[in-house]
């Protein structure tokens, strides 16, 4: 469906919003405990995790090159952890280290992989939706899953 090179360009850190920057880099106080060095993460896994905790809400995925996230928003992060942004550029030189961080970031902001049967929903609903654009006069729709019945 896509060439290779969308696709790779789909799959890296797009540009960010001034809006998107505030709204999905700023950390809380649980977010700065969650990635504390008390853990033994030195400074670049801090701002790499921070990297990976905030990319997730803000992308639906972490990119596999952490350290090529928006310069303002690592910026931004390493602020808020008093670090040094540059040393990013350091993080995640072992793919078990992302890896890993990846879970713990799901795991901490409640993500869990879907059930078999939510994919098997999802699919229904897909179908049901593309079969909907190709002939609307003979929409289906799926009881109780996004859209309300009307009576």
């Amino acid at each position: 469906m896509f060439a290779d090179e969308e696709l790779a360009r789909l799959r890296e850190f797009p540009d960010i919003s001034r809006e998107e920057l505030f709204r999905f880099f700023t950390l809380t106080p649980a977010d700065i405990a969650f990635v504390t060095p008390g853990r033994g993460r030195g400074p670049a896994e801090r701002l790499g995790l921070s990297v990976a905790l905030c990319s997730l809400p803000w992308l639906g995925f972490v990119p596999d090159r952490v350290a090529d996230a928006p310069p303002v928003a690592v910026a931004r992060l390493a602020d808020q952890l008093e670090v040094d942004a540059s040393i990013i550029r350091s993080y995640g030189k072992r793919a078990q280290t992302r890896t890993e961080h990846l879970r713990l970031v799901a795991q901490y902001l409640g993500w869990r992989p879907t059930s078999a049967m939510e994919l098997k929903q999802l699919d229904e609903f897909l179908l049901a939706r593309a079969m909907e654009h190709d002939s609307p006069g003979q929409a289906h729709r799926l009881p109780g899953l996004l859209h309300p019945r009307r009576r």
